[in-house]
């Protein structure tokens, strides 16, 4: 069997070239690194856009109902002074 070019491989030529072509004009290659940084950050989201989607309506004003909530808030508070209690003022 004769082996030669497919027409994938002159196809993946064919669109190296014409990406060649169209990425020699300065003003194509700012639109492409653009779009490929556009396309990166919707991929994977930097941590300040993480930061902006966090749940943070109840930061620092729990509701009084919210009994685990406000467990937590108490133990946490409560660990602190302990610590603070125990190593600081000795």
């Amino acid at each position: 069997m004769k082996r030669g070019f497919g027409m994938s491989s002159l196809v993946a030529v064919g669109i190296g070239a014409s990406a060649a072509v169209w990425l020699s004009n300065k003003p194509n290659r700012i639109k492409a690194e653009s779009m490929l940084r556009d396309l990166k950050h919707k991929v994977k989201p930097t941590v300040f856009e993480k930061a902006e989607q966090l749940p943070i309506e109840k930061g620092g004003n729990p509701h009084p109902k919210d009994f685990p909530d406000n467990d937590m808030v108490s133990e946490g508070a409560q660990y602190a002074v302990q610590f603070y209690n125990e190593k600081i003022q000795q």
